[in-house]
């Protein structure tokens, strides 16, 4: 008996890949191992595919498949027709089936072709079938099921073993109670294959943040991502969702085992907590918003006789917040020199008289023979004039000042999110959480919570806190 579900009209497909390790956006296959699985009967089909870089030595030794065996292999493009049609029509089956799934559908989209089988996951459907164990990849099933393994880790061979597996599981079961199952998993089939479907039961589809983790020491404790959104539970569901297209979101789909959330009162308060728990727990996946502790600006001054000067502060220095003649924020010396260095290009200023080189009072600087400096080094620009077009050219980076005598609230429905000198103090809803924040002490300044609150000043009530009413609605 073949036991194909009655919903899988045009029959089963046990599908295993091979790559060389690269993405899924690249042509990195090395090998396609199917098992059709129908009326007809059982069929196997494979082939060596021809990746566009070389296969690394660690993958070499792991599949046993070398540069040597692929060298003279066709290219996707050459079989992915005959791949189409031995898959197309049936349910697509694999083990960790996203990452299969993923790459296949990258190689027809970039052969012009578009499949969109149902999917079935094999380790999604084993901790279904077997809840009691811990560990469902292949290995473990092998070892369970008392598989036979021919050659692990090449296409045929592991796509063989998922069939066996099939066949092992309708020993244990009534046909019935899989086809519920598999029903179930393929009606759910943007969860990746280690995340339980309860997890996300009562993700609420209203602001705030998530935090997906992966697996350390045996727990799901290793953060690897955190977001924002208005809409948590559709933006979360979106991430896996889209695995085939980005490669960083089929790794990360790959490797979450849990997920929790923050409900927040609103946008603000979600953008704040992001990148308040980003820079606390530092995911792996993040790439932004990460703690800098080299932050600095330029200062401008004016001297005894009125000539203008810029001075390199570092955050550590000076209280950002409370100072009017600051340009720029910069996360280290090198990057403030450059973007100083591209406004002198741009404007016509001169680099000597800006600090960014020694010079010789009253002779031409370099740019001047460039014809890239108005003369203020040697006379043929008044320092009044220089000064003028120096202020002009840093107008767009001008750091907002504290307007403020002391901290406010910004009132974001239920909550009021309190600052001070462009610092984030926190969130509170009630007058007792109000105490406690004010009594914090403030933080270092933070170049993306600046950002942040100065959107927010522009979108939000402005509440000063020296007397504050709990904000409306908020428990006592």
């Amino acid at each position: 008996m073949l036991s194909i579900p009655r919903f899988a009209s045009g029959g089963l497909a046990f599908v295993d890949i091979e790559t060389n390790g690269g993405p899924a956006q690249r042509a990195s296959i090395t090998e396609i191992g199917i098992v059709q699985v129908d009326e007809d009967g059982v069929r196997e089909w494979s082939t060596l595919i021809r990746p566009a870089s070389r296969i690394p030595d660690y993958i070499q030794r792991l599949t046993g498949i070398d540069n040597d065996m692929v060298a003279d292999a066709p290219t996707f493009a050459e079989v992915a027709d005959e791949v189409f049609d031995r898959l197309d029509g049936r349910l697509f089956v694999a083990h960790n089936a996203r990452f299969d799934h993923g790459h296949l559908r990258a190689a027809f989209r970039r052969a012009g072709l578009d499949i969109r089988p149902q999917v079935l996951c094999t380790v999604k459907l084993s901790r279904r079938l077997f809840p009691e164990y811990r560990h469902h990849g292949l290995d473990h099933l092998i070892a369970r099921h008392g598989l036979a393994a021919s050659a692990r880790h090449r296409a045929l061979a592991d796509a063989a073993l998922l069939w066996q597996f099939w066949q092992k599981i309708h020993s244990h079961f009534a046909p019935g109670h899989i086809e519920q199952q598999v029903r179930e998993l393929i009606g759910h089939p943007s969860l990746p294959p280690h995340l339980a479907a309860e997890q996300l039961a009562d993700l609420p589809d209203a602001p705030g943040v998530y935090l997906f983790y992966g697996e350390r020491d045996g727990h799901a404790s290793l953060p690897l991502y955190v977001g924002k959104s208005t809409r948590l539970r559709s933006r979360v569901l979106s991430h896996f969702a889209a695995d085939h297209q980005s490669d960083r979101e089929l790794s990360l789909s790959q490797q979450v085992r849990r997920i929790d959330w923050i409900e927040t009162a609103g946008e603000i308060g979600a953008l704040l907590k992001e990148a308040e728990l980003i820079k606390q727990l530092q995911p792996t996946h993040n790439r932004l918003l990460r703690r800098n502790r080299d932050l600095c600006t330029w200062r401008l001054s004016a001297d005894m006789v009125g000539d203008w000067q810029l001075e390199l502060m570092h955050a550590a220095d000076l209280d950002f917040g409370r100072h009017d003649d600051l340009f720029g924020l910069f996360r280290s010396r090198r990057e403030a020199t450059n973007r100083l260095r591209a406004l002198a290009r741009d404007h016509a200023l001169c680099p000597p008289l800006l600090g960014l080189e020694k010079h010789t009072p009253g002779a031409r600087c370099f740019d001047f023979q460039l014809k890239r400096c108005r003369g203020a080094c040697n006379g043929g620009e008044s320092p009044a004039a220089h000064g003028l077009r120096l202020i002009e050219a840093l107008h767009g980076l001008k750091l907002e000042s504290w307007s403020w005598t002391g901290p406010i609230g910004l009132r974001e429905g239920t909550t009021l999110h309190v600052v001070d000198g462009w610092r984030f103090l926190g969130s509170a809803r009630s007058e007792d959480e109000l105490a406690d924040v004010l009594e914090r002490g403030r933080p270092a300044f933070d170049m993306d919570i600046y950002k942040i609150l100065v959107r927010a000043v522009g979108r939000l009530p402005v509440v000063p806190l020296h007397a504050v009413p709990p904000p409306s609605g908020a428990a006592r």
